[in-house]
């Protein structure tokens, strides 16, 4: 692509200029963060940042050594992956159901969404003292507190899907003589590769949360490795977890974008509008890729 492109309005970007953009981003980021960890201002000349706040780059490398040696990295990313999916499972287990339901009766939703609805917009660290009077402050009330927090998010995407599935389709179906658990299997269908597409989202929340749900009496996970560190000032460790937190989650999420590809390939579309340039008469048209 000419750098000339680049500014046309929604103009896709090859995959090497992807990758070449990605790379850059993070190199800046890094050179950034190199910088100010070695900015002196002041007379006498003093560091730009408040000691301790932010490690050296390479200290922080080589705390991953520490991390994966010393503090069991993998079976730590392990024990909070295990938590986050099975909060997950229990949400959707949950959440799928009532959201065909209110999705396809009026009542049901008009029943369920006033108290719904309030959860999404309350912070969820509010519930935390109430979650460890209910479960104690073991193993179930973290799944107990992830499950809260991907629940209520995800059952609002349910019920948008499935309010989006078409009345004709709806009407074809019952015209044909289809009942009402086959029209709710109707809808499930036709709605279920957007709502899994949504997983993604879900999962990036229960990553947000288990960190929070790790830090109290937790004797695994990145939760618990991130404060232990925290904890005796090793803020190179502090840092390198983060990072390791981060890939981690890059790498389930990526996963599951994988499967959604397979599962789903009709869904490898996007809508590509031409450059400012040229005929704004013609409509942008989705292809695969």
């Amino acid at each position: 692509m000419k750098l000339a492109g680049l500014w046309d309005i929604r103009r896709d970007t090859s995959r090497p200029t992807r990758v070449i953009l990605a790379l850059v981003g993070w190199t800046l980021v890094v050179v950034l963060w190199y910088l100010a960890t070695r900015w002196k201002v002041g007379n006498p000349p003093h560091s730009l940042l408040p000691p301790f706040s932010v490690p050296d780059p390479w200290k922080v490398v080589v705390a991953f050594g520490s991390l994966w040696t010393d503090n069991d990295l993998l079976a730590n990313v392990i024990q909070s992956w295990w938590r986050i999916a099975q909060a997950f499972i229990l949400a959707a287990v949950v959440a799928i159901p009532l959201g065909l339901l209110m999705g396809g009766f009026r009542w049901v939703h008009d029943l369920v969404n006033p108290v719904a609805e309030p959860m999404r917009s309350t912070p969820i660290t509010a519930f935390l003292p109430a979650f460890m009077g209910l479960f104690g402050i073991d193993e179930a009330e973290k799944i107990a507190f992830l499950w809260f927090g991907m629940f209520f998010y995800l059952l609002a995407v349910v019920v948008e899907e499935a309010n989006k599935v078409d009345n004709a389709l709806i009407e074809t179906a019952v015209t044909l003589g289809a009942g009402r658990r086959q029209v709710l299997w109707l809808m499930f269908r036709a709605s279920f590769p957007a709502v899994f597409g949504s997983f993604r989202i879900m999962y990036d929340i229960g990553w947000t949360y288990v960190i929070l749900a790790e830090m109290v009496n937790a004797r695994k996970g990145v939760g618990y490795m991130v404060e232990a560190a925290r904890k005796v000032l090793d803020f190179d460790r502090v840092y390198a977890g983060i990072i390791a937190i981060g890939f981690a989650a890059f790498l389930f999420r990526y996963l599951l974008t994988l499967l959604e590809r397979w599962l789903f390939p009709w869904r490898r579309t996007t809508v590509r509008a031409e450059p400012a340039t040229a005929s704004l008469a013609k409509k942008a048209h989705a292809h695969a890729k």
